[in-house]
């Protein structure tokens, strides 16, 4: 396995603050990589530079090697880096086959819209069969003209992940995934999760559910205040003594 996606001494700052400080970890392709940490750690801050939301102070976001720290989202996109955010950005009043469809066009232009309504009859039907097949993967293809809005909480995550998965990635990020979800709904997230990785695809993902972190990840690189704590497989980060105190201030274990 090689080295695919790469923070290298990533830091950011807000006026005094430093929300992520000289932050270095590697990804390999084709795995589950969690990015773990106590509240404030600097996770979603870091998912923020890795995909273009923010301009890192320092460092570099390297892709295949390729530098692509700076660049806009869209513009990490169409390099193959799409992410889903902690809080639903679905299209509520869009079916879910019209929201699958803005998905299959993330990488392409900047403005979605201005790049649908510009679509001709072969890009439609290209974008539809791109868009039919993700809703597939993901066993929404018996809601595709369901308003988004109507859904319930755990098949509106999974159109959250189809959205991103109709666009080809090579990396999807996932933040906080499993955040409100029942048990049910969190077993069936683990299994597409599962089916993503065996297609081929590469996942970072910042979790706190610790079940579901230790059940999915291959690999595990742990933040505390913004820095580097700790990286292994879930057995050795379950039982870290550092990751330990930073979660629960010495008790027996994590998860």
């Amino acid at each position: 396995m090689t080295n695919f996606l790469e923070v290298k001494n990533l830091t950011m700052q807000f006026g005094g603050l430093t929300a992520v400080d000289n932050l270095s970890f590697k990804v390999e392709h084709g795995t589950i990589h969690g990015l773990i940490g106590p509240n404030g750690a600097g996770k979603t801050t870091t998912f923020n530079m890795i995909s273009g939301f923010y301009t890192p102070t320092k460092g570099q976001v390297l892709l295949r090697g390729e530098d692509i720290s700076g660049l806009k989202m869209y513009e990490v996109a169409r390099r193959g880096v799409v992410r889903t955010f902690q809080h639903s950005t679905l299209f509520a009043e869009l079916t879910v086959l019209e929201n699958a469809l803005v998905g299959t066009h993330m990488p392409f232009r900047p403005n979605i819209f201005a790049a649908i309504i510009g679509w001709d009859k072969e890009d439609r039907r290209g974008a539809e069969a791109r868009a039919r097949e993700a809703l597939e993967f993901f066993g929404l293809d018996d809601l595709l003209d369901e308003r988004a809005g109507d859904l319930s909480h755990g098949h509106q995550r999974a159109l959250g992940m189809a959205v991103a998965y109709a666009s080809h990635p090579d990396v999807i990020l996932l933040d906080e995934p499993f955040t409100g979800m029942n048990p049910e709904e969190t077993r069936q997230m683990m299994d597409l999760m599962n089916r993503l990785k065996a297609d081929g695809m590469t996942i970072l993902l910042v979790e706190h559910d610790m079940q579901a972190i230790m059940g999915l990840c291959d690999q595990i690189t742990c933040m505390s205040f913004g820095k580097f704590l700790a990286e292994g497989g879930p057995q050795e980060i379950r039982h870290h003594p550092a990751v330990i105190e930073a979660y629960l201030g010495g008790a027996r274990h994590v998860a």
